[in-house]
């Protein structure tokens, strides 16, 4: 395996850009974007490519990786208590606990993207 596939590569269109773009979490900062889905990709991994050479010639450790990640399916979020309490409401009032209320509203949020 490459060092450059240690790194989750994502390209997806963009409706207020009007075009592809293609970006690495968590190892560069932006990304490069097209009208060619599959340019975009090539272009990025380029881009990836380049940025870890610039790590190794810097002598800086690399990122923690990005692809291929395990997710426990547990994390804690703090809010403050006006929010907490907003939600534990809202929670009650659609009959649900406040952690099912919270997957179920954060499940939507990401099926609008």
């Amino acid at each position: 395996m490459k060092k450059t596939d240690k790194y989750l590569k994502i390209v997806e269109w963009s409706e207020e850009d009007g075009c592809y773009v293609g970006t690495c979490p968590g190892l560069i900062y932006g990304g490069v974007h097209g009208d060619d889905e599959t340019k975009v990709y090539r272009e990025l991994c380029q881009a990836v490519a380049e940025a870890v050479e610039l790590y190794q010639a810097d002598d800086k450790p690399l990122p923690p990786s990005t692809a291929n990640k395990e997710y426990s399916g547990r994390f804690v979020l703090r809010v403050d208590k006006e929010l907490h309490r907003e939600v534990a409401i809202r929670a009650l009032r659609a009959g649900e606990s406040l952690n099912s209320y919270c997957q179920r509203v954060l499940k939507k949020a990401t099926e609008q993207r």
